[in-house]
């Protein structure tokens, strides 16, 4: 078998689909993407388990692919890979007897040569760069692997283990190649992107490094995500304000929560008063856009809790913001404490923050209404013949809103000007002069 024609699933965050296209590079010059299942040797599932709902995809994602393969003739190899092994470890392979392999994530490395003995097909001779599956407009980053916080109710540090920074060297060579393959924008991506080096013998820290990858030439947009409160000193902001272009001042901050009671019982690395945080921000930067992630119905989260928390949505007016009810994960201190909230109030909570989330996201775009903005063009709407969906430097892809945007010049991977039409809850319709 010269050829190895691989369907492809990667389920979760982007550091998971960095590791499928990592797995996907190992297969070297073998590999080749199929369109679907019925057109492929090898289906590749890379799964998410950081909550259950997450399980419950994944494990539906795995079922549907093996009905539809035991319907051919010549049924592919089904891959299970990601968190959800990691997370279940060997009991899995009793429970999930539908996949021909599973892998942890500590044995991704050894996958792809897994996947072609299975196959008995040749060994790679050489893995190949990642297979970038992203548009060719933008493309992942990770730096790191792993979270040394210790939050009551995450499951990552048991799954992805400790803290394990990548040599700046690779990271830099890594980044070059993305540029030279035509990506504008990079996004950085760990589970805390300011802890970056901390466990290494590193001599450069978070700061050092965005500032040898904001110097690399022909990079348009440099995104970072994923910025715990803890890591937002004085010194870091101030570094990214003079730092500026291709740096944006884009703020990805997962605060969970912003009353300290609810914050110490999470076991949160910062458990000071968020809107301290907000406003060291915005002085350093005033034109900064923040995004941040919530939890409603934490373990003993009371109504003055959550009015606090609504409080704090309404006096920050995040830009973006993700609102999840609380899930009580196996294994975490979390699912074990005492004054568990109903299900019905956790996810009434959550609707209640979303609904005020759309007031305040559509009053902030209304702003930019016959405004020119700047728009990264990601891919053809495809639907409409003509129009295409972008971005603004204030949209991170997949997570924010999106910018659809027309004219002469507009194709993917350019980077257009164009006046806003018309604004809605999330996104902007924009055409070129």
């Amino acid at each position: 078998m010269s050829r190895v024609r691989v369907f492809t699933r990667s389920l979760g965050c982007p550091k998971n689909l960095v590791d499928t296209e990592n797995i996907l590079g190992g297969l070297g010059k073998s590999y080749e993407p199929a369109p679907d299942i019925q057109n492929c040797d090898v289906v590749l599932i890379n799964t998410c388990a950081f909550i259950q709902p997450a399980v419950e995809e994944s494990l539906e994602v795995i079922f549907a692919a093996h009905e539809e393969r035991r319907r051919l003739e010549k049924s592919p190899l089904l891959v299970v890979t990601g968190c959800l092994p990691s997370r279940y470890g060997n009991s899995l392979e009793m429970e999930l007897p539908e996949a021909d392999l599973l892998a942890p994530i500590s044995r991704q490395k050894n996958l792809p040569q897994d996947i072609l003995a299975a196959l008995n097909a040749k060994p790679a001779s050489s893995a190949c760069q990642r297979r970038i599956s992203t548009p060719n407009s933008y493309a992942y980053l990770k730096i790191s692997e792993g979270c040394n916080n210790k939050c009551f109710f995450c499951t990552i540090p048991s799954i992805r283990g400790r803290l394990k920074s990548r040599n700046a060297d690779d990271i830099l060579t890594e980044a070059q190649w993305l540029i030279s393959s035509g990506i504008k924008e990079i996004i950085v991506v760990a589970q805390d992107s300011t802890a970056w080096g901390r466990d290494s013998a590193e001599t450069s820290d978070a700061a050092g490094l965005i500032a040898e990858l904001s110097g690399l030439k022909g990079l348009q947009r440099l995104r970072l995500m994923y910025l715990y409160p803890t890591g937002l000193s004085h010194t870091f902001l101030e570094f990214m304000a003079r730092t500026g272009p291709p740096l944006l001042p884009y703020f990805d901050v997962p605060f969970q929560h912003s009353h300290p009671d609810i914050l110490k019982s999470m076991g949160r690395p910062f458990r000071q008063d968020p809107m301290e945080v907000v406003k060291k921000i915005r002085q350093v930067l005033p034109g900064a856009v923040l995004r941040t992630t919530l939890i409603t119905g934490y373990p003993g989260e009371k109504e003055e809790h959550f009015a606090h928390l609504c409080d704090f949505v309404k006096n920050v007016g995040f830009n973006h913001l993700g609102v999840f009810p609380f899930h009580a994960e196996e294994g975490t201190r979390a699912a074990e404490m005492p004054e568990q909230v109903p299900e019905e109030q956790k996810v009434r909570r959550a609707e209640m923050i979303m609904s005020m989330q759309k007031n305040i996201s559509r009053e902030k775009l209304a702003k930019y209404q016959d405004k020119e903005v700047e728009v990264l063009v990601d891919i053809p709407h495809p639907e409409w013949p003509g129009l295409f969906m972008g971005r603004t430097w204030f949209q991170a892809p997949e997570i924010d809103g999106i910018t659809y945007v027309s004219g002469p010049d507009v194709e993917p991977g350019a980077i257009v000007r164009a006046r806003v039409q018309e604004t809605k809850d999330y996104d902007l319709v924009a055409m070129q002069d």
